[in-house]
């Protein structure tokens, strides 16, 4: 057995040694005060807060530890902070990280949340936000950079329409003058290594593909360096964020099948989006393991596999009501703004999507797909009935303005 790879580090790391009297799941440890055996030990323990000790409730405990001991590996890093959302692990290391004055680059297919937070939040702090097409060039993203950039913000793939960005390049160009590049990686938690692609901070919604089950709420931020991580630990503390120890045992307990749900859900999502290709009412399918999706190109360079989420463009003759007569109409996809669960979603996302660079005009209304792990054949016999039901729907005459949200 090869400890390093991903099954087995899975099953291995954040638990007790699997030769030793016990239990195989680490304890759930819920508390706030710690107790000490002398004011001497206080002391000196108390000053340690960069470490992950039991110092007091919200610096973690066993429990926190043991997970963030496993998304440490999972990403390739050294140091791992949980916090409360997926949301948070965004906006708590750019809080931590920004001043008055600078400027964070961030991609114009980001997460609907993340753009909210950086207009208004970063904006009331003095902290400029500049948004670039997330398939820049590097000449073009050479003539963009200016002096006062601290961060450089990756999504990779993007948000609803899953551009895959050069990840690489990007790094490179943030490095050379001195900015950190933060990734959200939570398409890519097992296909995609960013620390080996010059990524500084990784971000991952634990909600998702760790969860499994669709019923916690988490976040991590993984780190290589212990100056990032100095910077982190105290801002995340700082901030007062804390996560649930409940919520991180069954974030342990679903990251133990993570690998297997993993397989399945990319296998049936990359069948589904091949058969989805070769239906007549869908213009486009955004699968980043597809040629069609915009920077497949680096998702065949950089990533070595792909998950259960993408995304579909319709025919220009369908409009969004023949899209939501279409999800309605589908028995084993529920409707849902989540991804990562056992369970098969489908969510029109024309109206969500606000782009100030240009990037977001696809040529027809969208969905996304989470697929889960019912049977394939059956999701594709749904997905059958559903565009039957498009189909009665169809216009001559579609509404162009539904693709860019004000």
């Amino acid at each position: 057995m090869n400890e390093n790879d991903f099954e087995s580090r899975l099953i291995l790391r954040g638990r007790p040694p699997t030769k030793s009297h016990g239990f195989v799941n680490p304890k759930l440890v819920r508390g706030s005060t710690v107790l000490y055996e002398n004011c001497a030990q206080r002391q000196t323990i108390g000053a340690r807060r960069l470490e992950q000790e039991e110092i007091y409730g919200l610096y973690g405990t066993e429990t926190h530890f043991a997970l963030e001991a496993l998304v440490a590996e999972i990403e390739g890093g050294t140091r791992c902070q949980i916090v409360s959302t997926g949301l948070a692990a965004i906006t708590a290391p750019l809080l931590a990280y920004l001043r008055t004055g600078d400027t964070v680059f961030v991609p114009d297919s980001v997460y609907g949340p993340t753009r909210r937070f950086c207009d208004t939040i970063l904006r009331r702090y003095g902290v400029q936000t500049r948004y670039y097409d997330p398939l820049i060039s590097e000449h073009q993203l050479r003539s963009l950079i200016p002096s006062s950039l601290r961060v450089m913000m990756v999504e990779s793939p993007g948000s609803h329409t899953f551009e895959v960005q050069d990840v690489p390049m990007i790094s490179k160009v943030a490095h050379e003058v001195g900015a950190k590049v933060f990734m959200d990686n939570t398409w890519g938690i097992r296909t995609f290594q960013p620390f080996r692609h010059g990524v500084d901070v990784s971000i991952q919604s634990l909600t998702k593909y760790v969860g499994g089950h669709s019923d916690i709420l988490l976040g991590a931020i993984t780190v290589t360096s212990e100056e990032d991580w100095a910077w982190l630990r105290h801002g995340v503390l700082d901030l007062g964020q804390y996560a649930s120890p409940d919520d991180c045992w069954l974030a342990l307990r679903g990251a133990r099948t993570l690998a297997v749900r993993l397989d399945r859900q990319g296998e049936s999502a990359l069948k589904i989006a091949r058969w989805l290709a070769d239906q007549p009412e869908i213009q486009r399918v955004l699968h980043p393991a597809l040629p069609s999706c915009p920077g497949h190109e680096f998702w065949m360079r950089d990533y070595s596999g792909s998950c259960g989420l993408f995304g579909v463009v319709f025919a220009p003759q369908y409009d969004y009501q023949a899209v939501t007569a279409m999800v309605d109409a589908l028995r084993l996809f529920g409707i849902g703004a989540s991804w990562g669960g056992y369970e098969s979603l489908a969510l029109p996302t024309s109206f969500t999507i606000t782009r100030t660079e240009g990037s977001g005009n696809f040529g027809g209304e969208m969905l996304r797909l989470q697929i889960g792990l019912e049977h394939t054949e059956d999701l594709i016999t749904d997905l059958k009935a559903g565009l039957a039901v498009l189909r009665s729907h169809s216009s001559t005459v579609r509404d162009e303005s539904i693709l860019t949200n004000p």
